[in-house]
């Protein structure tokens, strides 16, 4: 407390009550109690100054800079690399689904090294695709050979930066994966064999009763063979030449399956007859996602997406048909 400057109140009414000084010479008494003097009229003023001061730095001490309102700015999200950052597109697929995709053991009619397998080398329509589009973006292309079941799982976890490998553009799909293209469209069809009784089949109803069955985790397995009246569906086969297999062997009266892969299946197996019913009412239900073939890349990776769909939406139908057909040509068994 500050003491013994002057002998009068500095100020008047409540907050004299707070600035009472008492006069350590006069023990007892206010100090505005006596009268003043010349000096003592000075003292009073500065005082006064000095008092002032000490309010307006009491004032100023007692509060704190007012918190900000506003509120705070949200983060960017983060954007997602494309994976090409060390410029290689490393892409997954089968390996064995000509003539999408396949395994041969030369690099004959361009195809490339499989990744960790000595002396395999991928080809076909999956593989005439990607070249092109590393070839348009200045990538190298590097190929893994994974199941089927595991290619979207792969996407996912980034283990490979994109599947081109015959994967139809579903919605369910599409919650999993962003899809670039259609990078081919593919109507669905049958097959069957030529002596079988199925062979003359005009629509799905005449196909009614028969065993049949696809590949695993497919539109062909999943969606199309239930729509065949009465249908005695097998388990679904792992892979399309297990499939296939069972279709030779007689496991089955017939299988479904995609236009492509029928036609690359009769080089192969020329006693395999091809079902096709497009244009007829009595036809497989199927939408655009069903038969659009697509790249799947990660959730959310724009910057891969896009540059893949740079590619591929010039391109018309018979342009892929014709790629199509050049990769059914040089398919292994085709020769």
């Amino acid at each position: 407390m500050i003491t013994g400057f002057f002998h009068e109140p500095i100020f008047h009414g409540p907050l004299a009550k707070r600035f009472i000084f008492y006069d350590p010479y006069r023990r007892g008494n206010f100090a505005g109690e006596c009268k003043l003097g010349k000096d003592d009229k000075m003292r009073r003023l500065t005082a006064i100054v000095l008092a002032a001061l000490m309010v307006f730095a009491l004032a100023a001490c007692g509060q704190s800079a007012p918190a900000s309102t506003a509120p705070a700015a949200s983060a960017a999200p983060a954007a997602v690399e494309s994976g090409v950052e060390d410029g290689v597109l490393t892409i997954a697929m089968e390996c064995a689904y000509a003539p999408y995709n396949w395994t041969q053991g030369d690099d004959s009619n361009g195809a490339v090294p499989i990744k960790d397998s000595e002396n395999e080398y991928a080809n076909g329509y999956d593989v005439m695709m990607a070249k092109k589009i590393c070839e348009a973006n200045g990538w190298e292309l590097e190929v893994i050979k994974a199941d089927w079941d595991s290619l979207v799982p792969g996407v996912q976890s980034r283990t490979y930066d994109a599947v081109i490998a015959g994967q139809s553009m579903t919605a369910e799909r599409s919650q999993q994966v962003d899809f670039a293209g259609p990078y081919l469209y593919a109507s669905i069809v049958c097959l069957t064999l030529k002596d079988s009784p199925y062979a003359s089949a005009q629509g799905i109803s005449d196909l009614s009763g028969g065993t049949c069955t696809s590949q695993s985790a497919t539109v062909w397995y999943d969606t199309m063979l239930p729509q065949i009246p009465d249908a005695q569906i097998q388990p679904a086969a792992e892979s399309a030449p297990a499939m296939l297999m069972a279709l030779e062997t007689g496991a089955v009266d017939f299988i479904c399956t995609d236009l492509p892969t029928a036609l690359g299946a009769q080089v192969v197996y020329p006693d395999m007859v091809l079902l096709d019913f497009t244009g007829s009412d009595d036809n497989f239900v199927a939408d655009e996602g069903d038969i659009n073939i697509g790249v799947s890349v990660f959730k959310g990776n724009t910057a891969l997406l896009d540059a893949i769909n740079a590619v591929l939406e010039p391109m018309t139908a018979d342009d892929f048909n014709a790629m199509m057909a050049e990769a059914t040509k040089i398919q292994p068994l085709g020769e």
